[in-house]
């Protein structure tokens, strides 16, 4: 890591907050109305905007994450990245972003940030960078940046892999034009049979 790391700060996106005032509102518009009619079904709709609102206030008023050099910050709670073992992604979502992290005594955590595309893009970026001593969604940290492993100074390193850039039977005609012009000085079918 680079020295003069500063600390990064990760809040929750306002539109979970506005969401969920907005869903307050439509909770009291909904109630409203089914208050005005004497057919029962209509509390359910009043119902299912105030279970969404509080939803979307929980996930509003979650602590917010800070990276630091040495250690992650969640709400009051510190853990030092060396003490972190592993870190799975739950689902596919980037938005909100849901991590479990388990600890060097195989604790568990649920990391859950409710952040814009680009803060959890970041976060979880930082979380896989600076979680050294961790696995990746099961994979060592050093294969999933794509570092290569010394084992020691007897390892030789591998070769650079070999593309093929022409199919079988051009790289024969190659081969042969090659070894003409090996033997005849040039390629030009002129010239080459009048100096013979």
């Amino acid at each position: 890591m680079e020295s003069g790391f500063d600390m990064t700060r990760y809040l929750p996106a306002r539109y979970y907050l506005c969401s969920g005032i907005a869903a307050v509102v439509f909770a009291g518009a909904s109630g409203w109305w089914a208050m005005q009619s004497d057919w029962t079904p209509l509390f359910i709709p009043p119902a299912l905007f105030l279970l969404t609102a509080t939803v979307l206030f929980i996930v509003a008023f979650r602590p917010a994450v800070e990276v630091h050099e040495g250690y992650l910050a969640i709400g009051k709670r510190m853990i030092p990245w060396m003490d972190i073992r592993r870190l799975d992604r739950i689902t596919d979502l980037i938005s909100p972003l849901l991590v479990r992290v388990t600890l060097y005594d195989d604790t568990r955590l649920l990391l859950i940030y409710p952040g814009d595309l680009d803060s959890c893009n970041s976060l979880l970026r930082h979380l896989r960078r600076l979680s050294r001593d961790a696995l990746i969604d099961g994979i060592p940290y050093r294969q999933y940046w794509g570092e290569v492993l010394a084992a020691g100074s007897d390892r030789r390193q591998a070769p650079p892999p070999r593309y093929r850039v022409l199919r079988p039977e051009d790289e024969a005609e190659v081969e042969r034009l090659y070894q003409r012009l090996k033997t005849v000085g040039n390629l030009d079918q002129k010239n080459s049979t009048d100096e013979k």
